[in-house]
């Protein structure tokens, strides 16, 4: 059984041939980068407003706005989610310090 990123993912891709009067997902997709990436920075902001609020409702509500969104501009430039899964690996026994520091490499 596939898990829920990998059918959020699948459904994000039948997106963008659907027509942007009748799918959300479309018409961010139709209004370009900058209406997505928008949409991600408000929907950060609303996970910081939410865990200012200390209320663990809404920062569940809100971050899942923010992944659902972030995989809307991961779909929108074709990066897998895979992509970011390996990403995460690959830092596992890696300090926070450590791994910043292999970026400046």
């Amino acid at each position: 059984m596939d898990d829920i990123l990998t059918k959020l993912e699948r459904i994000l891709e039948e997106r963008k041939s659907a027509n942007a009067d009748e799918s959300y997902v479309s018409s961010l997709y139709a209004r370009g980068l900058d209406e997505i990436l928008k949409k991600i920075g408000e929907e950060s902001t609303e996970v910081v407003m939410a865990a200012k609020d200390n209320d663990k409702d809404k920062i569940i509500y809100e971050v899942a706005d923010l992944w659902f969104h972030t995989l809307v501009l991961l779909r929108h430039k074709d990066i897998k989610i895979d992509k970011i899964l390996d990403e995460l690996s690959k830092r596992f026994g890696l300090s926070g310090l450590e791994e910043k520091a292999n970026r400046n490499n």
